[in-house]
């Protein structure tokens, strides 16, 4: 007798509040998952970076040293350095440990909104307001950029590194796929809001910020609402997805969110060492 296949499960989305984080840092204009997900960023308008773990809710680093307020963050595949971009048109490379700024890269025209190392860090990627991406060598003390992507015709709102492909969002309504080995690049057009999205861990899920306090998720495959889950009464600006787990994170105000499948329980502790020798 054959029995039937059970139905597999649909994935879990994130729609439990796990902890709010209010971050002391005026406006939380981004919010980012490290590599691994055990900790985040907060870039907040008083001009500071911010590094908290994600089980605690406790800040572990300050970062101090753009002019204006930050507007983007990353963290490096080992942990061990930051990149930040700011309305100052500056872009900061930092020491993780010991909060120091190691390099402070300038060459922007305008505020640059959005920043990411390559998969090496070998490399920061910058976007700016003034419609270029500026692709700055991390090893090296030169202080122009290695290369210029200047094809954009209007202010670079997002971008993303994946394998040796760099994808570009501009305000011009197109988006733009780099080769970064080869330097040759194609577009598309795509018309719509600039709001921060992000895909699930696995896939399954797009996720979008909202002007009306929600996060909107849409199933990938079939094109339909997912979850509307109500974050607060404000634009929520901001959003990271973990990279493994069922695990969201939104911004709102001087706020952050932290969101799972499930209710938390109690956990042991967690060892953060990433900071902890330097204070």
């Amino acid at each position: 007798m054959a029995f039937p296949q059970p139905k597999p499960q649909p994935p879990q989305l994130p729609q439990h509040l796990l902890r709010t984080i209010n971050c002391q840092q005026g406006a939380v204009r981004a919010v980012r998952f490290n590599v691994d997900g055990n900790y985040l960023l907060s870039c907040g308008s008083d001009k500071s970076l911010k590094l908290w773990s994600v089980g605690r809710g406790t800040l572990l680093k300050t970062y101090s040293g753009h002019g204006y307020e930050v507007l983007d963050a990353d963290g490096s595949y080992d942990n061990s350095q930051l990149c930040s971009c700011s309305s100052d048109k500056t872009v900061i490379l930092w020491d993780v440990a010991t909060g120091q700024v190691t390099r402070k890269l300038r060459g922007h025209a305008g505020k640059v909104n959005c920043v990411q190392f390559n998969e090496e860090a070998t490399v920061i990627l910058s976007g700016s307001i003034d419609g270029t991406v500026r692709c700055w060598d991390t090893k090296s003390r030169r202080n122009e950029p290695i290369q210029v992507l200047d094809e954009a015709r209007d202010s670079i709102s997002s971008l993303k590194v994946s394998q040796h492909e760099l994808l570009t969002g501009s305000v011009d309504g197109r988006v733009r796929r780099y080769d970064l080995r080869m330097g040759q690049y194609t577009g598309h057009k795509m018309k719509g809001y600039k709001l921060d999205c992000c895909l699930s861990s696995k896939d399954t899920h797009v996720l979008s910020c909202s002007e009306d306090g929600h996060v909107y998720c849409w199933d990938l495959v079939e094109g339909s609402l997912s979850l509307k889950l109500p974050v607060g009464k404000a634009v929520v600006q901001s959003l990271s997805f973990h990279p493994t787990e069922t695990c969201l994170l939104t911004a709102m105000e001087g706020r952050v969110q932290v969101w799972g499948a499930q209710p938390e329980e109690p956990e042991e502790p967690q060892d953060d060492t990433l900071v902890s020798q330097s204070g």
